[in-house]
């Protein structure tokens, strides 16, 4: 990914910000400026809870390039508390294992390292389970 694309996704990356059709109050995550309940133009920012629940999941053994330390990983299909689904990689699971409808929260982690002169290293969200107190 270059470095231009990188800064321009920081928003959702970091912080789960979409959006929310003012139309149809949808709420869009990734951001795509056009609803996909309502087709109308969706461009007002929501910031998402992070929190949400587990609906799928399965262990990646054999992961892509780049990946290959962190393997084997879990990733989960998380549906939000306000309704989108994302995939993302479940962490922080200790002795836990996964299970459907387990509660979970966005965090930020390293995802990966990207060879070459920057050695740069990117960051993104990830989900662990969210304790009964959080």
């Amino acid at each position: 990914m270059e470095l231009a694309r990188l800064w321009r996704s920081k928003k959702q990356r970091y912080t789960l910000q979409g959006e929310v059709c003012p139309n149809c109050q949808a709420k869009i995550f990734p951001p795509r400026d056009v609803c996909p309940v309502c087709k109308e133009e969706a461009r007002t920012e929501f910031t998402f809870s992070g929190r949400g629940k587990v609906v799928a999941f399965t262990t990646v053994t054999q992961p892509p390039h780049g990946y290959e330390g962190q393997a084997p990983y879990v990733v989960a299909l998380i549906e939000l508390e306000e309704g989108p689904r994302l995939t993302a990689q479940l962490t922080d699971l200790g002795q836990e294992e996964p299970y459907i409808g387990m509660p979970v929260e966005m965090v930020t982690r390293k995802l990966r390292a990207v060879e070459g002169k920057r050695g740069i290293l990117v960051y993104g969200y990830k989900f662990r389970p969210r304790l009964p107190w959080r």
